[in-house]
């Protein structure tokens, strides 16, 4: 029931989403022709999604061959409430806008999107992400802000520690992440940029059992601030590169805080993020999704900008556990995803994944065991022509963690 929540709500935004694209619309053939742009292998005459589904309902004369698709800009909203194992009960609304910055559509699609949500766990969130290409995909600039009242459970430092050390914190924080990068090559770019953690009104419990917790033996403080320039490498060459068939991406990223910048401290850290895609038949839908990632810190990093599960640009890794389970100066994590469809026309698909991580303790810079996790999900196509599923997935991992995952658009 919490599950179909999600689907209902997201079923009348759909409704919606096709009412508006009536105005300033090219067919669905023209738009399959700007999308291929990007994607020449995908073929969607013959798919079917949820807006083929409820058009139908609203207009049975009507065929999925014949839906318009706005010419300019494709708006869409989200209203919907439902449950996670990171927020509880949830109310959100999320929005998105996906458009071509010149008129020739020869670059990637850019995509900005925002996000207002407030949960039974008092969690109340703004945020915007957005990744705009431009010039013939010659520059790609990438956002990350956010504004965010985050009461949240943490555990301690490392990835062997347990329930009995759950250790509430409460804080507002801001996000202020931007870079630009530059084409050097064919799918290569390099590009640099600003970042901003800001942590204030920091409030801690003290551990469930008692004792004294990695927080305060690492240095509690009321806020923190860290402030500095990034240095960013990147290549990608995914098919499509929002629903990636086949490919590569790679992405490195050095960060440099400094005092003169504003951070209570100078430190360093390194991020690196992998992520290869199989597509073995033409004629099969099944895509094999490999993700990894490493984070290394040097200084005096802050508490809360260690490492931590869940905490990509997405909030997407270490499904089986909740956001902030898992955290240490120096991270490594992987990742594996096997997508196959249900229904020939691609209507419904599923995956199956697993997934491990490793933090380093308190004390020294050795891994700890690793923290494993496993589940399965469903897919139900949202868009045929961009490829974009709903993703409802269920997870487990270590100690008694479990619970329902729900994303719009792959995970990785």
């Amino acid at each position: 029931m919490k599950t179909l929540k999600y689907l209902l709500s997201i079923a009348a935004v759909l409704i919606y989403t096709h009412t508006f694209s009536q105005q300033q619309a090219v067919t669905a053939t023209q738009s399959t022709e700007i999308t291929n742009l990007n994607n020449p292998a995908i073929d969607s005459v013959n798919q079917k999604d949820l807006i083929d589904i409820f058009q139908k309902m609203l207009d049975k004369k009507t065929g999925s061959d014949k839906r318009k698709l706005p010419q300019k800009a494709i708006f869409s909203v989200i209203p919907y409430g439902g449950y996670s194992l990171s927020t509880g009960y949830i109310a959100d609304i999320s929005g998105n806008v996906g458009f071509y910055t010149s008129t020739s559509h020869n670059e990637n699609l850019s995509v900005v999107a925002a996000d207002v949500s407030y949960d039974s766990k008092t969690q109340k969130v703004f945020l915007t992400r957005s990744e705009i290409w431009a010039f013939e995909n010659n520059y790609k600039v990438v956002s990350d802000l956010r504004l965010e009242r985050y009461p949240m459970e943490t555990y301690g430092l490392g990835s062997t520690t347990t329930f009995n050390t759950d250790n509430d914190l409460d804080f507002t924080y801001v996000r202020i992440y931007e870079t630009v990068l530059k084409k050097i090559a064919n799918d290569y770019y390099a590009g640099v940029g600003y970042n901003l953690d800001y942590h204030s009104g920091i409030t801690a419990t003290g551990n469930l059992n008692n004792t004294t917790s990695d927080y305060e033996k690492y240095g509690q403080t009321t806020a923190s601030t860290s402030s500095g320039i990034n240095l960013d490498f990147l290549f990608d060459n995914r098919k499509p590169p929002l629903s990636p068939q086949n490919g590569w991406y790679a992405n490195v990223v050095y960060r440099q805080n400094l005092t003169a910048m504003g951070s209570n401290a100078n430190w360093q850290s390194l991020q690196m993020d992998f992520r290869r895609y199989f597509k073995f038949s033409s004629n099969s839908p099944n895509v094999l999704a490999l993700w990894s990632m490493a984070a290394f810190t040097r200084g005096n990093v802050p508490y809360l900008d260690l490492p931590s599960t869940g905490w990509d640009m997405y909030n997407n890794s270490g499904r089986g556990y909740a956001i902030g389970r898992f955290r240490g100066r120096n991270m490594l994590y992987l990742e594996g995803e096997y997508r196959f469809g249900i229904t020939h026309n691609g209507l419904i698909g599923a995956v199956i994944f697993a997934n491990g991580e490793s933090f380093t303790g308190l004390q020294g810079n050795a891994f700890q065991k690793i923290a494993p996790a496993a589940g399965t999900g469903l897919r139900i196509k949202v868009n045929k022509h961009s490829n974009t599923n709903i993703c409802i997935d269920y997870g487990v991992g270590t100690g008694g963690s479990r619970g329902f995952f729900v994303n719009l658009g792959e995970v990785f």
